[in-house]
């Protein structure tokens, strides 16, 4: 019997890295199209971030970093249910409140995507950008389903998914925000 829990622990890393891997290629792909684009229409790409809100996407990257801190938290060795339990539902309220400041900031944006000046950038934006709100909407329900009925090793496959999920805001930020 332990030999089958074993098996099916191996099956759920594998399955859970797999999922990973191929949400980084979607991404990834998604991104060295925004900077393609970026490269060919730099003048255009310019003026369409001064509309974004870099001050509202730092503050999105703090709570991501924290939310995934708080889901690092949950994973400890000898974290107890309890601490498992908060640090998990911490984490994904970080996540909703972190949804919460990307709709507001869509909602003052979507004016200037109907611009044919700005339509490259802000197609891809909207793209890039509500990709991973949905995964992070995602995550969240999961942490919260996670945080109901923890084990160690579904709190080990959502962490990885969540961090995951940061690891792509982390590189998103610079590429759209700053450069």
């Amino acid at each position: 019997m332990e030999a089958l829990e074993t098996a099916a622990a191996d099956t759920d890393d594998f399955l859970v890295w797999v999922l990973v891997l191929s949400e980084l290629a979607a991404f990834g792909i998604l991104i060295a199209a925004f900077l393609l684009a970026a490269v060919r229409d730099p003048e255009s790409f310019a003026l369409a971030r001064l509309h974004l809100s870099p001050g509202l996407a730092t503050a999105n990257t703090l709570l991501l970093l924290t939310s995934g801190w708080q889901a690092a938290m949950a994973a400890r060795r000898h974290a107890t249910v309890r601490q498992q339990r908060r640090a998990l539902v911490f984490a994904a309220l970080l996540g909703f409140v972190f949804t919460i400041i990307k709709l507001v900031e869509f909602n003052s944006e979507m004016r200037f995507a109907a611009s044919a000046s700005f339509n490259a950038f802000f197609e891809l934006y909207f793209i890039i950008t509500g990709f991973h709100v949905i995964h992070v909407v995602f995550g969240a329900m999961v942490l919260l389903l996670v945080a109901w009925r923890p084990g160690n090793s579904n709190i080990a496959l959502i962490t990885a998914l969540w961090h995951m999920i940061d690891l792509i805001w982390i590189v998103m930020f610079p590429i759209i925000y700053l450069v």
